[in-house]
């Protein structure tokens, strides 16, 4: 498999000189400073191709290539939207770059409501915790209804934990879940994000999934003539969050998914620890079911909780079994390279990690430093070399 690690850019602290110390040969980033809905120009692309190369690396894959919030919500005419994505997939692929991971989640990318909760043996994870998410939920924001997507336990279990918050602590708690925000500006506060969340009023899971197709069908056949692979993220967690609908996250999502538009370039980023998040995905058995249509995988463990909770645990622990689903991954790389493709090797990266060690004297993105994920790399490393050699 190609290893592979995320870089964001201008807003990275880490420096690509940090990550070729970490054996990786491959990056997976993207034009972050480009508002959502734009072409991706090709200056710019071949600008941070250059960087890459001559750095020693190669762009393996793009995360992500954002779809816009009104072609989610399917808000009036679209077309222009549909044009400059199917532009920035040709300019990409005119530069070499042929894999594409997007997500289909409305508003969030993904939702933790602790940036360093605190490890065993030291060191902190990003954290989702159910009872803080139930509070901002229905105490902080207010939403309506909110209390009926919860465990009665964990509502009471939210009051008394709003009734006891400072409004430190409740600040801190948004802070954490606008971190999730996708982009590098948009954050909102309450009443802020009550007005993004109206915006998605009558888009239930039925209509996300028409807007979903729509968006398949406009671009899945740019991809393919371009020898182009898009991959959906799943949802992060695999849950309906703040009252909106999601749609990638089980195995009858990623075959609806897969069958939506029938297209080998229609394909998964295969990410264990979103759809891991739910403690009734098999994601082994999920991963061998969608074999033949992964292009990307990101490779983390969470352990989940009872109430629904969760958070991150090291690579090869949690509620994954790490060397079940690498051993998949495997055997479908073999398939592919007996069928005589080139592209037969699946690039993967170590997602998310524990803030370890050094990791605590510097900042970071939150769930991306380099110590934790460079330890999460050699341990799945060191998997792939042992199953290949068995």
């Amino acid at each position: 498999m190609i290893e592979c690690w995320r870089w964001y850019g201008e807003y990275d602290l880490i420096s690509l000189s940090e990550i070729a110390q970490t054996g990786a040969r491959g990056i997976v980033s993207a034009l972050h400073n480009i508002p959502y809905g734009e072409v991706w120009p090709n200056d710019q692309i071949q600008a941070r191709n250059d960087q890459f190369k001559s750095a020693g690396f190669h762009w393996a894959v793009v995360e992500s290539l954002p779809v816009h919030e009104r072609i989610k919500r399917g808000d009036g005419d679209l077309s222009t939207l549909f044009s400059n994505y199917r532009q920035s997939i040709v300019n990409l692929a005119d530069h070499g770059v042929k894999t594409i991971c997007y997500n289909f989640m409305p508003l969030l990318d993904w939702t933790r409501t602790d940036l360093t909760a605190p490890v065993l043996g030291g060191g902190t994870c990003l954290r989702f915790d159910a009872v803080k998410m139930a509070a901002f939920e229905i105490h902080m924001l207010a939403r309506k209804n909110a209390e009926a997507d919860y465990d009665e336990s964990v509502v009471i279990a939210a009051k008394h934990w709003f009734d006891r918050s400072s409004q430190s602590d409740q600040d801190e708690l948004l802070d954490a879940i606008m971190a999730g925000m996708p982009g590098a500006f948009d954050r909102y506060d309450v009443a802020g994000l009550n007005d993004a969340l109206a915006q998605y009023q009558g888009i239930d899971r039925n209509v996300l999934r028409q807007n979903y197709k729509r968006f398949l069908d406009e671009v899945v056949p740019t991809a393919a003539e371009n020898g182009v692979k898009l991959c959906v993220h799943p949802d992060d967690p695999p849950r309906d969050i703040l009252g909106l609908p999601r749609i990638v996250s089980t195995a009858e999502d990623l075959e609806w998914i897969m069958k939506a538009h029938d297209n080998p370039a229609n394909g998964v980023t295969l990410c264990s620890g979103s759809l891991g998040a739910n403690p009734q995905n098999n994601i082994p058995k999920i991963a061998a079911n969608v074999a033949d249509r992964i292009h990307f995988a990101h490779l983390r463990n969470v352990r989940s909780e009872p109430n629904g909770s969760f958070e991150e645990a090291p690579h090869l622990d949690g509620d994954t079994d790490m060397i079940a689903l690498i051993k998949v991954l495997l055997d479908e790389q073999s398939r592919r390279r007996e069928m005589g493709r080139s592209d037969y090797q699946i690039p993967f990266r170590p997602d998310h990690g524990h803030h370890i060690l050094s990791d605590a004297d510097r900042e970071y993105i939150p769930g991306y430093p380099l110590v934790g994920r460079l330890r999460g790399l050699a341990e799945l490393r060191g998997v792939m070399r042992a199953l290949s050699h068995v």
